[in-house]
């Protein structure tokens, strides 16, 4: 995992600091490294980096060092960079500052034409292009009630907009720029931002937050039901638990694929792998029990992010969980699918058919 641990400004430079949990230190200035060293395990601890910089104007050599305290479960760094052993600054970052920084990203060579690209800039089209939003929406109203009818139609728009909803307000949380909701047909919602995550805890409450956000309407739906006694309020608690309990799924990439990712890839890498890998066998099976072919082809994208991330478990940028985080993350996720399953079976009890179908669509 290489992680940018500090960015400051040096005479005039910005002064970077990248390290990995392998041991794995580089300092550079100004873009340029100046100092670091190998991946030799060794990875916590106190750490002296020892360079020399040219004063631009004189061409004088400075000589400097970056003291500096790293502990990586529970994340902490404290640092002091020195000048001609004069303290220049010194001061400490936790995870807080970790999510919200921006990492240097490093110039992208242009690429030859190719599929790829093509579908690449499609996607910034689409991200881009605010009307799409309005014409996917239409869609997707059109399309749910030719199959079933416009009060079911509404009703599961109503679902998946306050689940994306609950992903947003976990990115703005963060300090992330959204791009906002987009609703596609067959295929359900999508809660696209406008920066990358910096550590395993962003992915776990921005992939949860949209199911916390989903039993809250379920609740409240359950409440509506009580108090007006009107069936219609007791299907959508109904069926929206069981359209979040899907999400819930340990399957890539799905939330619950998500959660899982982060808790396993944050206790080791053969750990995340053989998890990730037993969540992409029961969906396996579930899409080969009930003929899933939209399943089977997110087992294929979900397979395809584990194999990556394997691939780059070195190279990762996101700080993972610590023991504390692991933990919560495992509630957390625990507590929102019983509290679906609660409302399902509370449900399936009233004896009515219709609202015992989800209940038994999870049994069988």
């Amino acid at each position: 995992m290489i992680l940018e641990l500090l960015n400051i400004d040096c005479l005039g430079q910005p002064l970077r600091l990248e390290a990995s949990m392998a041991g794995w230190q580089v300092l550079y200035w100004g873009g340029q490294p100046v100092a670091g060293k190998n991946a030799d395990g060794n990875a916590e601890g106190d750490f002296n980096l020892s360079f020399q910089l040219t004063d631009g104007r004189t061409g004088e050599t400075i000589p400097c060092e970056l003291r500096f305290s790293l502990g990586w479960q529970p994340f902490h760094f404290d640092y002091q960079l020195k000048i001609a052993d004069e303290l220049l600054t010194d001061g400490e970052r936790t995870v807080k500052d970790i999510e919200r920084q921006q990492p240097v990203v490093e110039p992208k060579v242009p690429r030859q034409f190719s599929m790829v690209g093509l579908l690449s800039l499609g996607m910034k089209l689409l991200k881009s292009a605010k009307v799409i939003k309005v014409v996917l929406a239409g869609a997707s109203l059109a399309a749910y009630s030719w199959l079933f009818s416009l009060e079911f139609a509404l009703s599961l728009i109503a679902c998946l907009v306050v689940h994306e909803y609950g992903h947003i307000r976990a990115m703005q949380h963060f300090g992330m720029k959204t791009k906002g909701i987009y609703l596609i047909p067959f295929m359900g919602g999508l809660a696209l931002g406008d920066a990358k995550i910096n550590t395993r805890w962003q992915d776990v409450v921005i992939s949860l937050m949209g199911p916390f956000f989903g039993l809250g309407m379920s609740l409240l739906a359950l409440i509506a039901y009580w108090v007006t006694g009107n069936i219609f309020f007791a299907g959508i608690a109904a069926f929206n638990s069981l359209l979040n309990l899907f999400n819930l799924l340990p399957i890539l990439p799905l939330d619950g694929g998500h959660v899982l990712k982060s808790i396993s890839f944050s206790m080791n890498s053969i750990a995340g792998l053989l998890l990730c890998g037993a969540g992409a066998g029961l969906g396996v099976l579930i899409s080969y029990s009930f003929g899933l072919a939209l399943l089977g082809f997110l087992l294929l994208i979900g397979t395809g992010e584990i194999f990556f991330e394997w691939k780059q478990r070195h190279q990762s940028h996101l700080l993972p969980l610590d023991r504390y985080g692991q933990i919560v993350s495992a509630i957390w996720y625990v507590v929102t699918v019983a509290g679906f399953c609660a409302v399902m079976i509370y449900l399936a009890g009233t004896g009515d058919d219709l609202l015992a179908l989800p209940l038994k669509i999870l049994n069988s």
